[in-house]
């Protein structure tokens, strides 16, 4: 499975503000461990705040602050909030298209799909934070 960047912004600047619930972090401070413009997480962030997952503080030591529960906040809540996981369904004029085999494909395909969706509906920001802080060097 590929994420778009923006995907993957997201679910790192989550990471980040997970790890220090006591303090705002910046979109510089967050830009700057991933090495991304700040005005593409700006946007990230954006979008992150209209889910009400992060929340805004405006003003000098300003920043962002994980407002969610990093226990129930799953990797598939922030990738739908960005792309669509799942099913997006045989392009019309597919080789296969409506024989015996292009159907059986799609079932298979189909299974691919809610199997992803499952397993990124069951890892939490709180287990991936727990697989990051254990991987590190």
């Amino acid at each position: 499975m590929r994420l778009q960047i923006s995907t993957q912004l997201a679910i790192f600047a989550m990471l980040e503000l997970v790890a220090h619930p006591e303090r705002q972090l910046t979109v510089a401070e967050i830009g700057a461990k991933y090495a991304v413009s700040n005005h593409h997480l700006a946007k990230v962030m954006h979008v992150l705040g209209r889910a009400a997952l992060v929340r805004s503080i405006r003003g000098a030591g300003g920043g962002y602050q994980f407002s969610g529960n990093a226990r129930r906040t799953t990797l598939l809540d922030i990738i739908e909030l960005f792309e669509t996981v799942g099913p997006t369904g045989q392009d019309p004029g597919a080789p296969g298209e409506g024989t015996s085999e292009g159907r059986a494909l799609h079932v298979v395909l189909g299974e691919i799909d809610d199997t992803a969706r499952a397993t990124l509906g069951s890892i939490t920001l709180s287990t991936l934070r727990g697989l990051v802080d254990r991987h590190q060097t």
